[in-house]
C-alpha cells in the first residue's frame, strides 16, 4: 500500500530536515526518541551533482530522453533524495523496508516502512510512503538463503537473483519456472516474498575489451580502468576480477609496460586493483562523451532508480538507471554477489570500466546481456567494497580529496578514507553522528559539515 503525499520542491524538502518529525505519528513510533540533527542545506548538500559538466548532461539527455536542464535538475534532486532517505532509514530502522526514487526529472522519494504508524513521519519529509509486508533486513535474509543453496548446486538455469526494493520482494530469474521453483525450495523458502521471472537471457561476461583506458593483461587479453586508487603509496586503479590474476602483468594502451594485479577475486566477487608504476599517475578522471572527462569526487552510493553512466572502450559512454543492489549473478564461469543491475547498455569488451552517478563513483562493469543497438542489462561490482577490501583510497577531485586510511586508531572516530556503510556511528570533535549514505570518507567531507552524509546525534 502507497500513501501519496503532495511533494514539496527537492531544495525546500532537504532545507527542512533535522529531527525526523515523529511527534505527528501515533505513539507506536513516537516511543522511539528521534534524532536530532542541523538543517540539510539544498544545492550546498548534493555532493557536485549541482555543477555536472555538459558532457555528462548530454549524454543523460541521449539515452534517458531529457533536456541538459533536465538532466541537471534530475541530478541534483537525486542526490538530495539520496540524504532524506538516510534520515528516514535511521529513524525507522528494523521498520526500514527500502527506498527508492522515479521519475525523469524530480526523483520522487518513495520510502517503505512496515508499520503504517510510520507514514505522517515520512510524508513530513516529502517523501512518498509505502506500507510493505517485509523490512529489507527480512528481504536482505531471505537472498542470504539463496545464496547459500547457490553454494551447493549447478545455478546455470538460475542466473540471477536479487533484492527488489520496490515489489518488496526477492525475484529468482531462470530459464524455466521448474528450475525457479527448484532453486526456491532448495533455499528453504516459500510464500509471496520471493517471485520466478522466466526469461531466456543468460548474462555473460564482458572480458574482451573494457571501458575508460585499455589495458592489456599478459600481452593478450584487454581490459580496461575502472577508477584511479592508491594502495598505502602505491598508485593504481581498480577494475573487474575476472580480468587477471594476482601477479599478472599489465601494459597501458599505448602497449608500454604498466603495472601488475596485486589482488583480485572472482567469482564471488568480481574485483581487483592493479598497481601501476611510472610514468602511470593516478587521475580523478574517466573518460566521457566525445572525449571529455569527467571528474570523480567521490563513492557516494547511489538510490535504486537514480540515473547511472557507464565508460567502455567498445561502446563509450552510455547512461541508464540503477535497477537493484545486491544482486546475485551465476555466470557461466562463477557466481558473483553483491552486484548491482542497471539498464545500461554494454557489450563484450566493456567490463572493468567505470560507473558514475554524476560524479560519485558506484562500480566498474562485470557483465550482462543484451547489447547498445537493441538494449541490454548490466552489472556492475560496487566500488566501495573494493575500497574497504583491499585498503585502497578512491583518487578524487581536490574539492573532496580522500587521506590515506591509517593503519590504527580508534575505528569510532571519523577518518578520511575509510568506508562507512549507511546507519554507522563515528564520533568527531565529541559529537556522535550516524551516516546517512554509503560512501568513502573524504577529508572534505567531515560529519559537521555534510549533513547529506552524516545526522548527528
Amino acid at each position: 500500500m502507497v500513501h501519496r503525499h503532495a511533494r514539496t520542491a527537492a531544495r525546500t524538502a532537504l532545507a527542512a530536515l533535522g529531527a525526523l518529525a515523529l511527534a505527528a505519528a501515533p505513539s507506536a513510533v513516537a516511543a522511539e526518541p528521534a534524532p536530532t540533527a542541523g538543517p540539510v542545506p539544498g544545492a550546498a548538500q548534493t555532493l557536485g551533482a549541482d555543477r555536472a559538466p555538459a558532457h555528462l548532461l548530454q549524454a543523460l539527455g541521449r539515452d534517458l530522453e531529457l533536456t541538459p536542464a533536465q538532466a541537471s535538475e534530475r541530478l541534483v534532486n537525486e542526490a538530495e533524495a539520496g540524504a532524506r532517505a538516510g534520515v528516514l532509514r535511521n529513524s525507522l530502522g528494523d521498520r526500514f523496508a527500502g527506498a527508492w526514487v522515479r521519475g525523469a526529472t524530480s526523483a520522487e522519494l518513495t520510502v517503505a516502512t512496515t508499520d503504517a504508524a510510520d507514514v505522517p513521519a515520512i510524508e513530513a519529509q516529502g517523501a512518498t510512503a509505502a506500507v510493505v509486508t517485509r523490512t529489507l533486513a527480512e528481504l536482505a535474509a531471505a537472498k542470504e538463503k539463496l545464496d547459500a543453496a547457490a553454494a551447493g548446486r549447478d545455478t546455470a538455469d538460475t542466473p540471477l537473483w536479487y533484492v527488489d526494493v520496490p515489489t518488496n520482494r526477492v525475484v529468482v530469474q531462470a530459464r524455466s519456472e521448474a528450475a525457479g521453483a527448484g532453486f526456491v525450495r532448495a533455499a528453504g523458502l516459500s510464500g509471496d516474498g520471493v517471485a520466478v521471472e522466466v526469461t531466456e537471457q543468460r548474462p555473460r561476461l564482458l572480458a574482451d575489451i573494457t571501458g575508460g583506458d585499455a589495458f592489456y593483461i599478459n600481452d593478450e587479453a584487454r581490459c580496461s580502468v575502472g577508477f584511479s586508487v592508491t594502495g598505502g603509496e602505491r598508485p593504481g586503479f581498480v577494475t573487474a576480477g575476472h580480468c587477471g590474476d594476482p601477479g599478472d602483468p599489465t601494459t597501458g594502451f599505448d602497449r608500454t609496460p604498466q603495472g601488475t594485479f596485486e589482488a583480485s577475486v572472482f567469482p564471488g566477487r568480481d574485483m581487483a586493483w592493479v598497481a601501476t608504476d611510472a610514468p602511470w599517475t593516478p587521475t580523478a578522471g574517466v573518460k566521457a562523451q566525445d572525449g571529455e572527462v569527467v571528474q570523480v569526487t567521490g563513492s557516494v552510493q547511489a538510490l535504486v532508480g537514480a540515473s547511472v553512466c557507464r565508460s567502455g572502450s567498445t561502446t563509450g559512454w552510455h547512461c541508464g538507471t540503477i535497477e537493484q543492489h545486491d544482486t546475485s549473478v551465476s555466470y557461466a564461469e562463477g557466481r558473483v554477489d553483491g552486484l548491482t543491475r542497471t539498464t545500461v547498455c554494454a557489450e563484450p569488451g566493456d567490463s572493468g570500466g567505470p560507473y558514475l552517478a554524476g560524479s560519485q563513483a558506484q562500480g566498474v562493469t562485470s557483465g550482462g546481456s543484451g547489447d547498445c543497438t537493441g538494449g541490454g542489462t548490466t552489472f556492475y561490482q560496487p566500488v566501495n567494497p573494493m575500497l574497504a577490501d583491499f585498503g585502497l583510497t578512491l583518487t578524487t577531485a581536490a574539492e573532496g580529496a580522500a587521506a590515506p586510511l591509517p593503519q590504527d586508531g580508534d575505528t569510532r572516530a571519523w577518518t578520511a578514507g575509510r568506508v562507512y556503510e549507511a546507519g554507522a556511528t563515528v564520533t568527531r570533535d565529541g559529537v556522535s553522528y550516524r551516516c546517512l549514505q554509503t560512501h568513502q570518507a573524504q577529508s572534505g567531507w567531515a560529519p559537521a559539515g555534510t549533513s547529506a552524509l552524516w545526522q548527528r546525534l
